[in-house]
């Protein structure tokens, strides 16, 4: 697999991401934050995107980073170290933000929205 390919896999893979993403947004706030099983649930699959969003940027070459500086990187992977590894941290209104509106910014910014978003 060229460099190219394994880069077009991991964009294929936080396009994946981000409508899971979404679809986690798309129950709401006031379900996300709820002090019920479904809530713990929705920030549970929240934790586990945004872990899964860092993992996959982790492995893109710097050169490609390089070119989309408008993205941050480096907040990105210290997301997924706090949630990762400082569980008990994790604010859920900071977690929420993220997925609500940094995932879907940095997809924006990566051009992989539009089309056959579902």
């Amino acid at each position: 697999m060229t460099d190219q390919e394994r880069v077009a896999r991991r964009l294929a893979d936080l396009r994946t991401f981000g409508l899971e993403a979404r679809y986690v947004v798309d129950r709401g706030r006031d379900a996300y934050l709820a002090d019920t099983p479904e809530g713990r649930m929705l920030r549970n699959a929240g934790e586990r995107v945004l872990i899964k969003v860092a993992t996959v940027v982790e492995k893109l070459p710097e050169s490609y980073k390089a070119t989309h500086d408008e993205v941050p990187w480096v907040a990105i992977s210290r997301m997924r170290n706090l949630v990762a590894h400082h569980y008990d941290k994790v604010n859920d209104d900071v977690m929420w933000a993220a997925l609500a509106v940094r995932v879907p910014a940095m997809l924006a910014a990566l051009g992989l929205t539009g089309a056959g978003d579902a």
